[in-house]
């Protein structure tokens, strides 16, 4: 799985027009199955989130992650992101999860950041999304679970 986090000061998210949530400092995380993904690597890939240390301790480093800040979430599903932009002028996505598997572990990830003690402003699988972000620094960071060649 793939996640695309942002460091946020604030965001707000609508689904296929409807207002879905706003949050406050914290990450915005899109999120994304490939075909050979299973619930442990949506497991896996939460918890990387969770733990990924982008907030700045009181020395102005990369130190602490969201649970240390106690900072909000939102969690997009965005299956563009397993695009593969290798050759011609339009992306393939083959590499993406089915729709169907998609959408599990997408909700697989989900539950994996409640169960952990957050509640996740979400979108709408398959929806169209509009995301509004102020992006803190800015900072952002690919990360994949497994890591694959």
């Amino acid at each position: 799985m793939i996640a695309l986090i942002q460091r946020v000061s604030k965001a707000s998210l609508t689904a296929d027009g409807v207002f879905r949530g706003r949050i406050d400092q914290g990450l915005v995380a899109l999120a994304c199955a490939e075909r050979d993904d299973s619930e442990k690597d949506a497991d896996a890939l939460a918890e990387r989130v969770l733990n990924y240390r982008v907030f700045s301790d009181e020395n102005g480093k990369m130190n602490l992650s969201l649970r240390d800040i106690k900072g909000q979430i939102m969690a997009v599903s965005q299956f563009t992101l397993a695009a593969d932009t290798n050759s011609g002028n339009r992306p393939s996505f083959t590499p993406a999860a089915e729709p169907k598997l998609g959408e599990k572990l997408y909700e697989r990830f989900v539950k994996k950041l409640e169960a952990e003690g957050f509640s996740p402003v979400t979108g709408v699988f398959g929806a169209h999304m509009a995301v509004e972000l102020v992006n803190d620094g800015p900072a952002t960071f690919w990360l994949r679970y497994p890591k694959k060649r």
